[in-house]
């Protein structure tokens, strides 16, 4: 058989009835079973090139809409179109991958015993001028406390929130004993030579058995087959798709997120969105998709340019 793209093929005197298991579309293919075997790779090849093409657009058109969603004003009408224009590729791509079907609705389990403060901000670092420069801020986080953090692209949001989740930051504390989990958008929190599996385990409680493990990867659309791949050999959104089951199993007191609607299919987003609203822990987002931003409690914005 040529691959999971194909659920049967039958044999007739005048062919081969194909059963494609995503678009359950029945074709007829003539010729003998070899020929058809062929065939059907070299379409389903020609249609992963499509999608390939299709997903560099989508992820310029993305780019572009954050940095016009950053101008503000009328620009964030142009961010909107250029969101549209993305959503509008997704929907045109052939659906060959597991990974276009929606997830199922989820839930980020808080940290238990969460008391008091979890983080406090008395100072971060900018970049103003092509300099960087201290910035002094009051910053306080509690159980169920979201704040959006804001600015131009270039200000440092990602540099901060990597600092902040390394524990590195100056004039930033996280309580003693508070898991952090950290959502970066180029997924370099991933060990790409790891299993997709090992990467799940490897933040799992304790008390998460084998059972449970697998439970929350299906609800990502992973299956038996890519739960043993390797991350590095996984597309951009079944890289998203890993980190946010390893922030579920992970249980985090302090959530951190930079820009999750990057290289995530548009169908999942609300799904998320609905997660991260109802998340009672501490959650620090940056996202330059007012849409997404807007499905999602928002307790406090911080600005960085003010």
């Amino acid at each position: 058989m040529i691959s999971h793209d194909a659920d049967f093929l039958n044999m007739f005197t005048d062919g081969v009835l194909y059963l494609d298991i995503f678009t359950h579309k029945v074709e007829q293919y003539l010729g003998d079973y070899y020929v058809v075997v062929a065939e059907i790779a070299d379409r389903i090849e020609k249609e992963k090139r499509k999608n390939a093409q299709y997903e560099k657009e989508i992820i310029a058109n993305k780019e572009k809409a954050n940095f016009f969603a950053n101008k503000g004003g009328k620009m964030r009408l142009v961010a909107r179109k250029m969101r549209d224009k993305a959503e509008e590729m997704e929907a045109a791509k052939v659906d060959v991958r597991r990974e276009d079907k929606a997830i199922r609705e989820f839930q980020i389990p808080s940290q238990e015993g969460l008391i008091g403060e979890i983080l406090n901000i008395k100072s971060l670092g900018i970049m103003k001028d092509h300099e960087l420069v201290e910035k002094a801020v009051r910053v306080s986080l509690k159980k169920k406390n979201h704040l959006l953090l804001s600015g131009p692209n270039g200000i440092g949001k990602t540099t901060l929130l990597e600092s902040l989740a390394a524990g590195t930051a100056k004039g930033a504390t996280i309580a003693e004993g508070v898991r952090v989990g950290y959502y970066r958008q180029d997924f370099s929190t991933l060990n790409f030579e790891d299993t997709v599996h090992d990467s799940l385990a490897a933040v799992a409680l304790e008390n998460c058995n084998e059972e449970k493990l697998r439970a929350v990867a299906s609800g990502f659309l992973i299956d038996k087959t890519m739960i043993n791949a390797k991350v590095g050999t996984l597309s951009e959104g079944q890289k998203g798709l890993v980190a946010f089951a390893r922030l579920m199993l992970q249980e985090p007191g302090l959530l951190i997120l930079d820009e999750p609607t990057n290289h995530i299919n548009f169908r999942h987003l609300p799904i998320i969105a609905k997660a991260l609203d109802a998340y009672e822990g501490a959650m620090i987002l940056v996202s330059h998709v007012p849409e997404f931003v807007d499905q999602i409690r928002i307790d406090e914005v911080l600005d960085l340019e003010q």
